[in-house]
């Protein structure tokens, strides 16, 4: 199947356009599973539509603009995993039922060793995915803790699991532990540089409708160019990802390159937004502090800016003594 990123994004913004920002999550589930998006890049010959990494880019990103609540990103890369193991017992109900919107956890804390924390809307999954170095397991969730979050749109959980049944080990297990680790880091990258187009939009709009001195804000030379730092702050962050977006298979430093990017982009916008809104920008009424919460922990999952941009520094480092 042949579609565009472009007509994704359209079909998305169109679908998610009605409910405004930061819509109701049951709701919001409802159209994903409606749209078929869950199957996004299941192979065609398992009933997917048989994309890659770009339309999943693309996607989140307007799930990003409007403050989607939820574990879309979680379902996605988990069914993305079942389709990538070898076959087990039960995988092809499973994925079907997933497809269909039956819950899968997984932690956003890949990178680190056997994570059974930060699991999204793990309360409502029925099964969590665990990782560990050379093995990947399925298991029924038992009990779970909350784990407060700033950002109420995006449920985190600490997980208890019974029995286990394993998916992956060895070489297999690392390759689709790689894959999945990837595919995270280009979804966060992409729901911030929605959410960042989206307050950077907001802002813009406010700016020239509000006035000072009997002139729309907008005129103002000094407002100009801190707007126009941002745009160009968001496209260079949207041409890196789908630069590197479609390279997801690749290497895993330059996903944590863009995702860096992307996220500290994110919150510079964010912060800019609520300032340039003055006190209005600042009260719990005005939407600006929902894209700067978002910003906030897609910072933070999956690894921050400084373990990536550490991790980055020294395979750069070992390239040049190489």
């Amino acid at each position: 199947m042949t579609i565009s990123r472009e007509e994704l994004r359209d079909a998305a913004r169109k679908a998610l356009g009605g409910e405004g920002l930061a819509p109701d999550a049951i709701r919001s589930w409802e159209q994903l599973v409606e749209m078929g998006w869950f199957a996004l890049t299941l192979p065609e010959d398992r009933d997917g539509l048989g994309l890659g990494a770009e339309a999943l880019a693309a996607v989140h990103i307007e799930l990003g603009r409007a403050l989607v609540p939820g574990a879309a990103m979680a379902q996605m890369i988990a069914i993305e995993v079942l389709a990538a193991a070898p076959d087990f017992s039960g995988r092809d109900d499973i994925l079907a039922a997933a497809v269909a919107g039956e819950r899968i956890t997984l932690s956003f804390d890949l990178h680190r060793e056997d994570a059974r924390e930060a699991m999204a809307d793990a309360d409502l999954a029925r099964h969590a995915l665990l990782f560990s170095q050379d093995r990947i397991a399925l298991a029924p969730v038992t009990s779970v803790d909350a784990r407060p979050t700033w950002d109420e749109g995006r449920r985190l959980f600490d997980v208890t699991t019974g029995e286990e049944t394993v998916v992956a080990t060895g070489s297999d297990a690392q390759r689709i532990r790689q894959q999945a680790e990837a595919s995270l880091l280009v979804a966060l990258s992409a729901d911030s540089i929605g959410g960042a187009e989206a307050a950077l939009e907001m802002t813009v709009e406010y700016l020239k409708t509000r006035r000072q001195f009997d002139r729309p804000l907008a005129l103002f030379q000094a407002l100009k160019h801190r707007v126009a730092d941002m745009r160009i702050a968001v496209s260079a962050a949207e041409a890196l990802l789908w630069n590197r977006a479609g390279r997801a298979a690749g290497e895993l430093t330059d996903l944590a390159a863009l995702k860096a990017l992307a996220t500290s982009t994110y919150l510079a916008v964010a912060e800019e937004a609520i300032q340039l809104h003055g006190g209005i920008g600042l009260t719990v009424e005005h939407p600006c502090h929902l894209f700067l919460k978002r910003a906030f922990l897609n910072a933070a999952l999956g690894g921050s800016a400084d373990h990536w941009n550490e991790l980055v520094g020294k395979a750069a480092l070992q390239s040049m003594v190489e």
